[in-house]
């Protein structure tokens, strides 16, 4: 029996466990699938979208990180976020007023995306040596708007908003700010620090948007495993290759700087915060100046293509087979 390493569970494996294991009934409209961002299940006149989601990796600002990442998947079906639970588990050692943070942050944060902060479950536990914060978050869908990550189409333009790894490079200018305080710009710190709020790690918006076009065929969220990892997520929950092109990806100064100084790739990290999109190219610039107009860049950094094409990075030296990054970049600094 081989031991896991730290990280997302292989796919191969993940979507056995998920074979074996799950079970979708009737009402089951999109069920647990390698690449989909959250279930889906027909109530009638609408459809209910569902997801957990835990946050595990930071210490400051994880209400807000707890209440966006989920809230990004809901979005990234085609749905609304509605209503936020949240299972708060604290190291032992901790105040009253260390849980009343977190408890502002959840609810601050559910404020501002129009979400009601309606339950969960907190405790002291030895079984945590930081504080973990276990999201739920439910919304609704019009059964018409759904943008499953299974419904790209070979042919479609693969479109990112803002740029790789904000999330990433938030977490390291806040859990790592003395170190980087010796060697970089003050300015550069406290500029990605910023990066939480903006250019921001929710998607909500930009999916909203998107949402508006029927040319567009399918989202998807990147999170943990970053850019990369989200595209093959993509490109397997539809049964598709696809085509990237390397030099077109946006990596922000502050990302290019702090990824370079730890020495991992900002395409394999934590990417909350850009929105995937496969959407028809009649569609592509209109859809790109549309969120352009609302303060969201976005850019064509690729094509989905048949299975058999298989899966490419494409940069100035050529082709390589798209990487996958199961364990995030992130662990070469965190562990």
């Amino acid at each position: 029996m081989s031991t896991l390493p730290i990280g997302k569970i292989d796919t191969d494996i993940l979507q056995k466990l998920l074979t074996d294991h799950t079970h979708k009934g009737d009402r089951v409209v999109i069920g647990p699938a390698v690449g989909e961002d959250a279930t889906i299940i027909d109530m009638g006149k609408t459809y209910l979208v569902s997801k957990t989601d835990p946050i595990t990796h930071v210490t400051e600002e994880i209400g807000h990180y707890a209440v966006n990442i989920n809230a990004n998947d809901i979005a990234a079906m085609g749905g609304t976020p509605r209503w936020f639970l949240a299972t708060i588990l604290m190291p032992p050692g901790s105040s009253t007023d260390d849980v009343k943070e977190i408890f502002f942050q959840v609810s601050q944060s559910c404020k501002i995306l129009g979400v009601d902060y309606c339950g969960g479950h907190t405790e002291i536990t030895t079984s945590v040596n930081i504080p973990i914060v276990v999201g739920q978050m439910l919304g609704e869908a019009d059964p018409k708007n759904l943008k499953p990550s299974s419904g790209a189409c070979a042919g479609d333009d693969l479109i990112m908003t803002k740029s790789a790894a904000i999330e990433a490079t938030a977490i390291i200018a806040l859990e790592k700010e003395q170190e980087l305080a010796t060697r970089f710009d003050p300015a550069i710190i406290a500029t990605a620090k910023k990066y939480l709020h903006n250019p921001g790690i929710s998607v909500v918006k930009a999916a909203r948007i998107a949402a508006g076009f029927k040319e567009v065929h399918a989202f998807h969220d990147p999170t943990e495993g970053g850019i990369a990892t989200g595209i093959f997520e993509l490109a397997i929950a539809s049964g598709l290759g696809v085509e990237v092109y390397g030099d077109k990806i946006p990596v922000s100064e502050e990302t290019g700087l702090l990824c370079n100084h730890f020495g991992i790739d900002p395409l394999g990290t934590f990417a909350s915060g850009s929105l995937l999109m496969a959407a028809s190219s009649s569609i592509t610039q209109e859809l790109i100046d549309r969120l352009a107009s609302q303060q969201i860049p976005a850019a064509r950094i690729g094509v989905m293509r048949s299975k058999d094409e298989g899966m490419k990075l494409i940069h100035e030296g050529g082709a390589v087979p798209l990487p996958v990054y199961h364990q995030d970049e992130l662990s070469k600094i965190f562990g």
